[in-house]
C-alpha cells in the first residue's frame, strides 16, 4: 500500500465492553454492537486504539486537525482508502461550511486557573480549580465535538458508496437525534451545513427558543410527551429509536445508540491533558461527555507523565440513576468487575420525572454509565449526587467569578465540587467544564 494511504496510527475497530465482539474499523455504517437487538440492547462499543500516547501532531486550533491521526474516523478513511492529504481536506472545508451557519469553526477551547473562583473554594496556590470553556465551541456546547466525528465518517463511507444509499446524495436518509437542547443544535447546525436532512425528537418542556432555531437550521422537530402505554425511559429516545428502526440514521450523543460519538469527544479530555490535574468533576446526563472525557485523559497523559486524575460523575439529587447503578454494581456478586454482565440490574430508568434548573442532565438513563463506572474505578473516582442548592450557587460562582455565560447544566460539574469539597485537599488540582451557553 502506498505510503500516502497507511492506514492511521490509532485506531484498529471496536470491541463491546458487555460481550467483546470485535469490528474492524473498515466496517462502515457499524453505530451499535452487531449483538445487540431490541430484547437485549445491553452492550456497548468502545474503540481499540493502538497503545501510545496521544499527542497533538500540529499547531492548528481545530482539535480534529491538531489530532488528527488518533480519530476513529480518520483511520477509517484511510482503510478505505483517502489519502492523508484528503482526510486533512475533508476536516478543513467541511469545518469552513459549519463557521458559515454557527459563525465559528471547532476551536480548542481555553482550559485554565481561575484565581478568584479558587480563591472563593479555599484552595491554596499549589492548588486550585481549572475551568475549561466550552461554549466558545461550535453551537455553544461540546456536543458538536461528538457529532462532527459521527458526520465525517458518514461522509466518507458515502463518497465511497458504503451507505445504502451509495453515493447519492439526493437520497440520503435522514438523520435522528434525540435532544432536549444543546445536542439538537450541535445535530442540526452540523446537519445545515451539508445540507442533510435532519428529525429531532424533544420533550414538551423544550426551550422555544431552542426550538426557534432549530426551526432556521431546518430540522424536523417531534414533540415526544410520554405516552399512558409507553415502556419505561425517555419518550424522546422511544421514539428516536423508532425513527431509526424505520431506516434514519443514528446522529445521536448517547454511545450505545452511536459508537462514533464517542470519537470525536475523546478530543476534551486529550486537550486537559495538558494539565496535571487531580480530580475532574464532570456533569453527566446520558454520559457519553464524562466517558469520552477520561477516556481521552486516559490515551493522552502518559504522553507528558501525568497520573490520570479522579472522575467524579456528577447528576442531581432529583434524578441520579448513575449514582444508582454504582451502588447497585458495588453490591453485587464480583462488585464493579462484573457490572457489564448485571447491565439489566443495575441500570434502571429513574422512576420519577426529575426537575432542577440543569435540566439538561435529567436523563431517565445514563445510557454510557457502565464506561464512566469503569471510568471512575480505574481512577479511584466516584459519583457524586448534588443537592439543587449547589446547583444553583454553582451558576452564581460561575456567572460572578468568570465572564463564561453557561446555563445551569453547564456549571452543573462545578454543583459537584461544591457538593464534595470537604473531599478535596486545599492543595489539589481540580478541573470543571463549562457546557452549553445559557440561552
Amino acid at each position: 500500500m502506498p505510503a500516502e494511504i497507511m492506514p492511521a496510527v490509532g485506531v484498529v475497530g471496536w470491541r463491546c465492553v458487555v460481550c467483546s465482539i470485535t469490528v474492524d474499523i473498515a466496517d462502515a455504517m457499524v453505530f451499535r454492537c452487531p449483538n445487540a437487538t431490541a430484547d437485549d440492547p445491553y452492550h456497548t462499543l468502545q474503540i481499540v486504539q493502538h497503545d501510545e500516547a496521544v499527542r497533538r501532531v500540529s499547531g492548528d486550533s481545530n482539535p480534529f486537525v491538531a489530532y488528527q491521526p488518533y480519530f476513529a474516523w480518520d483511520s477509517f478513511a484511510a482503510a478505505l482508502g483517502m489519502t492523508e492529504p484528503e482526510r486533512r481536506a475533508l476536516v478543513v472545508e467541511l469545518d469552513a461550511a459549519i463557521a458559515v451557519i454557527a459563525g465559528t469553526g471547532f476551536v480548542t477551547t481555553p482550559f485554565t486557573r481561575v484565581d478568584s473562583l479558587s480563591d472563593v473554594l479555599g484552595f491554596t496556590a499549589e492548588g486550585g480549580v481549572w475551568v475549561k470553556d466550552e461554549t466558545h465551541q461550535v453551537a455553544g456546547s461540546h456536543k458538536a465535538r461528538h457529532l462532527f466525528s459521527t458526520l465525517l465518517q458518514l461522509l466518507v463511507a458515502e463518497s465511497f458508496g458504503r451507505t445504502p444509499w451509495g453515493s447519492r446524495i439526493g437520497e440520503r436518509r435522514a438523520l435522528a437525534i434525540a435532544s432536549c437542547g444543546n445536542a439538537a443544535l450541535a445535530a442540526s447546525t452540523l446537519a445545515a451545513a451539508v445540507q442533510w436532512p435532519i428529525q429531532v425528537f424533544v420533550p414538551p418542556s423544550a426551550n422555544p427558543a431552542v426550538l426557534a432555531r432549530l426551526v432556521e437550521l431546518g430540522a424536523t422537530i417531534t414533540m415526544c410527551p410520554r405516552r399512558p402505554h409507553d415502556p419505561a425511559g425517555d419518550p424522546c429516545v422511544l421514539r428516536y429509536r423508532e425513527a431509526v428502526a424505520a431506516g434514519a440514521i443514528p446522529f445521536s450523543v448517547q454511545g450505545t445508540e452511536n459508537a462514533w460519538c464517542l470519537d470525536g469527544g475523546r478530543s476534551i479530555g486529550w486537550e486537559m491533558a495538558s494539565q496535571a490535574l487531580d480530580r475532574v468533576f464532570v456533569q453527566v446526563g446520558g454520559g457519553a461527555f464524562a466517558r469520552c472525557v477520561i477516556g481521552g485523559l486516559a490515551q493522552a497523559v502518559g504522553g507528558n507523565g501525568n497520573v490520570l486524575p479522579k472522575l467524579h460523575a456528577v447528576q442531581t439529587q432529583s434524578c441520579a440513576p448513575l449514582a444508582r447503578a454504582w451502588r447497585r454494581a458495588l453490591d453485587g456478586p464480583g462488585g464493579l468487575a462484573t457490572a457489564g454482565a448485571r447491565w439489566r440490574d443495575c441500570m434502571t430508568p429513574w422512576e420519577t420525572e426529575g426537575h432542577s434548573a440543569a435540566d439538561g442532565i435529567l436523563d431517565d438513563e445514563t445510557y454510557d454509565w457502565l464506561g464512566i463506572v469503569n471510568g471512575m474505578a480505574a481512577s479511584g473516582g466516584s459519583p457524586v449526587v448534588s443537592p439543587e442548592s449547589d446547583v444553583l450557587l454553582a451558576n452564581q460562582l460561575a456567572r460572578a467569578n468568570t465572564s463564561v455565560v453557561a446555563s445551569y447544566t453547564g456549571t452543573a460539574g462545578l454543583a459537584g465540587l461544591l457538593t464534595y469539597r470537604a473531599e478535596v485537599r486545599d492543595h489539589e488540582r481540580v478541573a470543571v467544564i463549562f457546557s452549553g451557553i445559557r440561552r
